[in-house]
């Protein structure tokens, strides 16, 4: 019962003691006359739940048996003291109050007393001792419902006076008594206390299944942060990821201008607080379009268009827009520990196509090959602070820079993306730039 997951409460507790009582009653009643080696290890529990006294009506044998300290620790003080092997009925009494102390407790025999560090043979020694405060165990009952009444039973049961303990039968008719709920069927309690306890069980499992989910939902998000949905649900569910070809899309380049000299200005924690403050603006513009973050290395930062989902022609507009708004945003971005500096990016993109897919296994990463990262990476390189150098035109207000010499490709035509047509700005400043040629070029002579 020690070990049992089932809540005992007063009536279950009740249920035992009283099939106990009603047990050493009958042989107490029969020609047996006494028990003579009660203890717990001999009180049986059958499939009913009903507790039946075994181990009975052999004294010829307990006359010449070897009995053990500990099977002596329910042994009454008076046989003790005696060293008699022969039971009566008020030794039962008392052992049938030593066993309604461990249903009680829960616990085994004495484990509650004051000295239950004490060994087998110094309890033994402690109980048979002739004192006016008998040595008994401590009554702490687990059940909260459990009847006074019950505790004074067991304690008048093993007074060290033998006289003194009532008769079992007596024991018997108060402990009917004590029953105010008319139920004798223990099975059906224990039924309905498995139900409660299924009940319970059904409820923490739910709450246990919430929590469990609400921590799947964050792992997940942070997983989908470092790699595509379709590839991340892909390896949680084991299967290997195929590289994947992607014949067009736009990749963007950028870094901080001067970070190596902006950085020699700050601590290492304060540089770290930089990247953070300013990575979190751009990824909140990211979440706006349709483009993938690929990675972030030092002030590099590297984003995609047309990958991992397919979006057909909209990829070259998509980073266009959200390069517009990098830069916008700069205008309200300001570094604390350097209030008078600011920062200027340098961008660059390229329309290709690409190879993606997922290398490594202890820490996978989604990476993207063929040349045209590494033209992008060069535009970048290639670019001036604040400017977005591309190699397309169309539905966009550009400027030619003209054919630069790009590392490892050669002459290519580039252009400045200035804005959207649609916006007054960009209009404004294309009517300050042909005045500036109007007046450069000067009057026409005909």
């Amino acid at each position: 019962m020690s070990t049992s997951t089932i809540t005992m409460d007063g009536f279950f507790i009740y249920s035992i003691i009283r099939d106990l009582a009603e047990g050493l009653n009958y042989i107490h009643k029969s020609f047996i006359g006494v028990h003579g080696n009660l203890k717990s290890t001999n009180c049986l529990v059958d499939d009913r739940w009903q507790v039946k006294i075994s181990e009975f009506g052999l004294t010829g044998i307990r006359r010449v048996e070897k009995q053990s300290a500990t099977d002596r620790l329910w042994t009454a003080p008076e046989l003790l003291r005696m060293d008699s092997r022969l039971g009566t009925q008020p030794a039962d009494v008392y052992s049938f109050a030593i066993i309604c102390s461990e249903v009680v407790n829960m616990k085994k025999a004495w484990e509650t007393s004051d000295r239950a560090e004490c060994d087998p043979e110094e309890i033994i020694r402690l109980v048979q001792k002739d004192s006016r405060r008998p040595f008994r165990p401590v009554i702490q009952p687990v059940a909260t419902d459990l009847s006074p009444a019950m505790l004074h039973i067991i304690k008048d049961s093993w007074s060290d006076i033998p006289s003194e303990r009532p008769q079992i039968e007596t024991i018997k008719n108060l402990l009917q008594s004590m029953n105010t709920s008319k139920s004798t069927n223990l099975l059906d309690h224990v039924f309905n206390l498995l139900e409660q306890y299924a009940v319970s069980l059904e409820d923490e499992v739910q709450q246990r299944t919430q929590e469990l989910n609400e921590e799947k939902k964050k792992s997940d998000i942070l997983l989908y942060r470092m790699l595509p949905k379709q590839v991340a649900d892909k390896l949680k569910l084991g299967q290997s990821i195929e590289p994947e070809t992607f014949d067009c899309v736009t990749i963007f380049f950028s870094d901080v201008v001067s970070f190596t000299t902006l950085a020699s200005r700050c601590s290492p924690l304060q540089v770290v607080n930089m990247l953070n403050d300013l990575y979190s603006v751009f990824d909140g513009i990211i979440s706006e379009h349709d483009v993938y973050k690929v990675e972030t290395i030092g002030d590099g930062y590297l984003c995609v268009s047309g990958l991992p989902h397919r979006n057909e022609n909209d990829h070259a507009r998509n980073i266009a827009n959200m390069s517009l708004a990098f830069l916008k945003s700069l205008d309200r971005f300001s570094i604390p520990h350097l209030p008078g500096e600011h920062i200027n990016l340098r961008i660059g993109v390229h329309t290709g196509g690409v190879v993606a897919g997922v290398v490594g296994l202890s820490m996978p990463r989604y990476c993207l090959f063929g040349d045209s990262v590494n033209t992008a990476s060069r535009m970048e390189s290639s670019g001036k602070p604040n400017h977005f150098l591309t190699n397309f035109v169309g539905g966009y207000v550009t400027q030619l820079r003209g054919e630069v010499i790009i590392k490892g490709k050669g002459v290519m035509e580039t252009h400045w993306l200035l804005g959207l047509e649609s916006d007054p700005n960009v209009q404004r400043m294309l009517q300050e730039m042909e005045k500036d040629l109007y007046e450069q070029a000067g009057p026409i002579d005909l």
